[in-house]
């Protein structure tokens, strides 16, 4: 008789689904054309030569430890944007640092807020920590402006005596969606101080939108909040999966508690702190992804496609009940983009920002 642990886990995991990485990256990359891997809302162009040079020149020291207080790496965060260093917690990609806000801040008898159609790691963490998750239904499909993305008012009518942490994307993933600082500052005066309120800004580097800003510019007046970004998406080291967190000294302090000693390897660390200092190759990268997402959105609904409005390197595509086949055309293409079934909207499809060759290719195949 086979062993069954999942009769052995605590409820909430056993109810939970893996998170789902998308299409079968190894198969297609294991085709004779290489492929173009427009699925996880990479940086097409990859990451800085400065980084590259910085990650080589740790190579030699291999054997030792990392600063587990990545103390440069901060010094540069707080020459570059301002931020106190007792505010920073470095995390293994940002996904680390939810899960340990998580971890710090809910748990049982306690609740959790967050949108429909956000990131799913948000329902992962609040399941993992045996908390109550609180979903609030996204804006209408119809919405004149904003289809699918956060509805803040609401968000905040749903905060309850029981809740700890409340999760908010901007721009958010996988829809694209954003809203302004204006209504964030709305938002967080509604908010009852002894909330955290995290604010996932994965994709904050790609935002053009007027009145979008860094939030961290509202922490003086809001310790409740918490900042989360990281190298992924923008700085193009996705592969060395570092992230972090400013938040008031005192939330870092319990961050600390819990934090996996050594969690930012050596590499990760000393690339991000030389990318940070590029600060040309960043602005050059975003600027091309941003023209080309532009671009591409208007050559999708040219082809009478609906693509929500977007601030993420990525879009969103509304293919109907042609969702399924599309994307498997463009899988047998070796074009990989991401279904999005697994958040209950399997008429959607997210497609990341490759290079101008990647998103010509993408056009072609599904003429």
């Amino acid at each position: 008789m086979s062993f069954d642990a999942l009769a052995r886990a605590m409820p909430a995991i056993a109810r939970l689904r893996a998170y789902d990485t998308g299409s079968d990256k190894q198969g297609a990359r294991e085709r004779t054309r290489p492929p173009a891997e427009l699925g996880s809302n990479e940086n097409p162009y990859g990451p800085s030569p400065r980084a590259v040079e910085a990650m080589t020149a740790v190579l030699a020291n291999a054997h030792r430890y990392p600063d587990p207080d990545g103390s440069a790496l901060k010094r540069t965060l707080e020459r570059r944007f301002g931020v106190a260093p007792a505010g920073i917690t470095l995390g293994n990609g940002s996904n680390e640092l939810l899960v340990l806000l998580a971890q710090c801040f809910a748990g049982p008898g306690r609740s959790v807020v967050f949108s429909q159609y956000a990131f799913a790691v948000y329902a992962i963490a609040t399941a993992a920590v045996g908390a109550e998750a609180i979903v609030v239904p996204a804006l209408p499909r119809d919405h004149a402006t904003m289809p699918l993305g956060h509805d803040l008012e609401a968000l905040a009518a749903a905060v309850r005596e029981d809740t700890s942490l409340v999760f908010l994307a901007n721009p958010n993933n996988p829809t694209g969606t954003w809203f302004d600082d204006a209504a964030l500052a709305a938002f967080l005066a509604r908010v009852p101080r002894e909330v955290i309120v995290v604010l996932d800004e994965a994709y904050l580097e790609f935002a053009t939108a007027p009145g979008l800003g860094p939030a961290t510019a509202l922490l003086a007046r809001h310790p409740n909040l918490v900042v989360a970004r990281t190298f992924s998406k923008a700085y193009g080291l996705a592969a060395l999966r570092l992230g972090y967190a400013v938040s008031d000294p005192s939330v870092a302090g319990v961050l600390a508690r819990l934090r996996q000693p050594f969690n930012g390897n050596a590499l990760a660390l000393a690339a991000a702190t030389a990318a940070l200092e590029d600060t040309d190759y960043l602005d050059d990268t975003v600027a091309r992804v941003v023209a080309d997402r532009d671009g591409l959105a208007d050559a999708l609904r040219a082809r009478g496609f609906g693509v929500l409005p977007s601030q993420g390197n990525f879009l969103m595509l509304d293919a109907g009940d042609r969702a399924a086949a599309i994307a498997q055309t463009w899988y047998d293409a070796g074009i990989i983009v991401r279904p999005m079934g697994a958040y209950g909207l399997p008429q959607m499809l997210r497609i990341s920002i490759g290079t101008r060759a990647e998103n010509e290719r993408l056009l072609e195949a599904l003429a």
